[in-house]
């Protein structure tokens, strides 16, 4: 495989940045809050399911109160 010039390398990134998609302010904005969203109904999620886990656990080793 023949070896690139680093100016031929920089040409060549900058060719294939130039055919990037780039997300509107709305859409980074839109995604981003359902990032938040989904993080905080995982958050819950598993709150609940370690709530559960931890009753049955200590159900089984007596340790309740």
């Amino acid at each position: 495989m023949p070896r690139t010039s680093p100016n031929e390398l920089i040409r060549q990134v900058r060719q294939e940045v130039s055919k990037v998609t780039w997300p509107t302010r709305k859409e980074t904005a839109v995604t981003t809050g359902m990032v938040f969203v989904m993080v905080a109904v995982m958050a819950v999620f598993f709150l609940i399911v370690d709530q559960i886990l931890s009753s049955g656990v200590r159900a089984i080793l007596g340790l309740g109160g």
